[in-house]
C-alpha cells in the first residue's frame, strides 16, 4: 500500500514514556470552558474484561457519560479486534479511526473517547489484525530498535489496496449494525500517519456512506504509484481535511498542490493546510514530537469538518 521511503517517513517518531494525568486532563479541559476542545490526551479508560461487554466508564467532570467496549468484528480475513465508544443511551453518526503504524494503543482509546464525547459513535480498529491482536507494537516503541522497527514495517508492508477495501466495508456494515449509530448521518473517518491512506480507500470505496475524511500527518497520500491513494478522489463524495506535517511538506512540497487541484477538480470541498512547526506524528498524545497547540488547532478543524458533512 505504500512504498519503503513513505514507510520510513511514518516511522520518523517514537512514542514516548509520559502522558498527561487525569488531573492535568481536567484542567485543560475546562479550565477555558470550551467543551469542543477536548484535549487530546484523556484519562485513561478502562478496557471492558470480555470482548463484547459494555460498560460506562468514568469521564472527566462535566463531560457526557460514554460506553466503551472492546469489539470484534468479522470481515473476509478473521476477526478484526477494535475498540468502540459512544455516549451512553445515544444515536450518534459514526467515526471510523485508523491509528498510526504503532497500532491501535491506549493513546488512540483516549482519542476515541474524547471524539465520543463530543457527540460520535467511534470505532478505533487495529489494522494489523490479520497478523496480530493489539497492542501490536511494544509501549515507547522506538522505530531506531531494529526489532521494533522490522516488526512494525512487515506489518505495515502486509496492508494492501484490496484488505482496505475489505476492511471499510466490513467495518461500515458493522457500524450500521449499532443502535448506538445513526444510520441516517453520514459517517467520517480519521487516519493518522498511514491511517491516511486508509481514509482516502475508505472514503472511494463506500462514497455513499462517507461524508467526511480527514488525515493528520499522512504518509503516502501522494505517489507516482498506479495505485496513489490521491488518484481514488474523484470516486469520493467525501468533505476532507488534509492536515500536513511541516517537515513532510518539506520532503514533498509537490503533494499539497496535487491534493488541491485533485479535490478541486472532484468539486469536493477539502481544507489542506500545513501545520507549521509541526513535526510527523504530532497529534498522537503519547507521541515524543506531540505539539499540543498545533494538534488542538487540528482537533478543533475536525470537529468543525464532522459538524458540516456529518449532519
Amino acid at each position: 500500500m505504500c512504498d519503503d521511503d513513505s514507510l520510513d517517513d511514518m516511522l520518523e517518531y517514537k512514542l514516548r514514556a509520559d502522558t498527561l494525568s487525569r488531573r492535568s486532563f481536567a484542567a485543560l479541559t475546562f479550565g477555558a470552558g470550551v467543551a469542543s476542545l477536548l484535549p487530546l490526551a484523556a484519562c485513561k479508560p478502562t478496557d471492558a474484561k470480555t470482548p463484547d461487554a459494555k460498560a460506562a466508564n468514568p469521564t472527566a467532570a462535566g463531560a457526557p457519560a460514554t460506553t466503551e467496549s472492546e469489539v470484534s468484528i468479522a470481515t473476509p480475513d478473521g476477526a478484526c479486534d477494535a475498540y468502540f465508544v459512544h455516549r451512553t443511551n445515544a444515536s450518534d453518526p459514526a467515526v471510523i479511526v485508523w491509528p498510526d503504524i504503532f497500532g491501535l494503543r491506549p493513546a488512540f482509546r483516549q482519542m476515541g473517547k474524547r471524539l465520543a464525547e463530543a457527540g460520535y459513535a467511534v470505532l478505533v480498529v487495529n489494522p494489523f489484525y490479520r497478523q496480530k491482536k493489539a497492542p501490536t507494537s511494544v509501549p515507547h516503541a522506538n522505530f531506531e530498535d531494529p526489532a521494533t522497527r522490522e516488526a512494525l514495517m512487515g506489518l505495515a508492508k502486509a496492508l494492501t489496496p484490496d484488505t482496505a477495501t475489505t476492511d471499510a466495508k466490513a467495518f461500515v456494515a458493522w457500524l450500521d449494525q449499532q443502535p448506538a449509530v445513526n444510520e441516517a448521518k453520514k459517517i467520517g473517518t480519521t487516519g493518522y500517519c498511514m491511517g491516511g491512506p486508509l481514509v482516502m480507500r475508505t472514503a472511494a470505496t463506500i462514497p455513499d456512506r462517507i461524508g467526511a475524511g480527514a488525515t493528520f500527518h499522512g504518509g503516502g497520500l501522494v505517489t507516482d504509484k498506479p495505485e496513489s491513494p490521491h488518484l481514488l478522489i474523484p470516486k469520493m463524495k467525501a468533505h476532507f481535511l488534509v492536515a500536513v506535517a511541516s517537515n513532510d511538506d518539506g520532503k514533498q512540497p509537490e503533494a499539497k498542490s496535487v491534493l488541491k487541484d485533485t479535490f478541486a477538480s472532484a468539486s469536493l470541498p477539502a481544507e489542506i493546510e500545513v501545520y507549521a512547526g509541526a513535526m510527523h506524528g504530532w497529534c498522537p498524545p503519547d507521541s515524543h514530537v506531540y505539539n499540543e497547540e498545533a494538534a488542538e488547532k487540528a482537533w478543533a478543524r475536525l470537529l468543525a469538518l464532522f459538524k458540516e458533512a456529518l449532519a
